[in-house]
């Protein structure tokens, strides 16, 4: 409900979540929300931490500061990725925003690793927690922030497909486990000599690093390039061959620059006695519908095809009823029969599922294994494979 309000005293009117502006809107929000939020916690558990003389309560106020110095990172890479596209970045700046979040993730991290140093001397010098109900009381309410916090980003990030706000999310929530534990180790602390506020510190300081790593594995695949969704590359396929002449599709690739900012090209198939006039303005109309529906560049190449003589016929059905068998084999496309000399030589284009083949196998060895499989086949021709690998 609280979400929901916020949003609306923000966008007013704005319900497009593609929206360059209102995403903008969307991340401003998560962060400066989420910098009130953690520069109170902080404060008020620093405070705790020095009157209950509580290392873990301390590393916890640290912990949320970072996450204060987090939602400045992210207001800061949203501003920045939502920069016009410039002569050395003709593509926009989007991928600033994965950026941010790795820098968040590190950050992350390095608070973890500087906790655990403190917590170890804290075991060796080990220091009388005192137990006061007060700072139960907040530290439980700081548990029930850090919940809708969490809740609250992962709405937004949803919402305007943010992995920033998304791995901000996903930091809360870790938070909700960390405070969890500090709020154990005072009760517990009441009932033993041991060192149990030092332990929970250094186990806290784990915890705030296994989060960041984690935070770091979601933010780095985006920058590094990432397969789109198979449900995408099936939906555009089945969209691209409802269109008037088109009869085969193949090829598709999608790049992303970051969110909103998707390029993607794709080889269509049709009949070569089509007129160009035709089949330029279906293309054109094909680029603009599919590019708005998947909020995507579409860019298409024309494939024409020329009428099949009954011999490229055969050999074709002849060359999938070899290939048909194969799990690793998903399609060919471009069958061509050519003269050369004396001889006949079938090209084509063998895609190739590359999620069933090693890392380590190249398309080299990929294309010497196929044709060598067809000259056996067929001895009175000879073959050249061309292969994609699809994941």
């Amino acid at each position: 409900m609280l979400t929901n309000y916020l949003l609306n005293l923000v966008l007013k009117e704005e319900v497009d979540y593609s929206n360059k502006k209102t995403r903008t809107k969307v991340a401003y929000l998560a962060s400066i929300v989420g910098l009130i939020a953690n520069i109170l916690l902080s404060v008020i558990k620093l405070i705790i931490g020095i009157l209950i003389s509580s290392v873990s309560v301390m590393a916890d106020s640290i912990n949320n500061l970072s996450d204060a110095g987090s939602s400045i990172i992210t207001l800061i890479g949203f501003r920045l990725s939502n920069m016009p596209p410039d002569k050395e970045h003709p593509y926009g700046h989007g991928r600033i925003e994965y950026i941010s979040a790795l820098m968040v993730a590190f950050m992350v991290i390095l608070v973890g690793f500087q906790f655990i140093k403190t917590s170890y001397e804290r075991t060796i010098n080990p220091q009388v927690v005192k137990f006061e109900t007060y700072s139960l009381i907040i530290l439980i309410l700081s548990i029930i922030v850090k919940i809708w916090l969490s809740r609250f980003n992962y709405h937004l990030g949803e919402k305007i497909n943010s992995s920033g706000l998304k791995a901000t999310a996903t930091d809360a929530l870790g938070d909700v486990l960390t405070t969890s534990v500090v709020l154990i180790s005072i009760i517990v602390g009441r009932f033993t000599t041991l060192p149990i506020d030092g332990v929970i510190g250094i186990i806290v300081s784990l915890l705030i690093m296994y989060n960041g790593y984690n935070l770091v594995k979601e933010t780095i695949s985006p920058l590094i390039g990432e397969a789109p969704d198979d449900e995408l590359i099936r939906s555009i396929y089945m969209d691209l061959l409802s269109y008037d002449y088109i009869i085969g599709a193949h090829d598709l690739i999608i790049h992303s620059y970051g969110p909103g900012r998707t390029m993607a090209t794709v080889d269509v198939e049709f009949p070569a006695d089509i007129d160009n006039i035709t089949i330029h303005e279906v293309i054109d109309r094909m680029e603009r519908e599919i590019g708005e529906k998947y909020d995507l560049t579409l860019v298409i190449h024309m494939d024409p095809l020329g009428p099949e003589t009954k011999e490229a016929y055969e050999l074709r059905k002849n060359i999938k009823r070899i290939l048909k068998a194969d799990p690793v084999v998903k399609s060919i496309h471009d069958f061509q029969v050519l003269e050369r000399e004396n001889d006949k030589l079938i090209e084509f284009h063998l895609v190739i599922d590359g999620n069933k083949i090693s890392k380590n196998t190249s398309k080299e060895s990929i294309k010497e294994s196929y044709e060598s499989l067809i000259n056996e086949k067929c001895t009175d021709i000879k073959c050249d494979v061309i292969v994609d690998i699809e994941y």
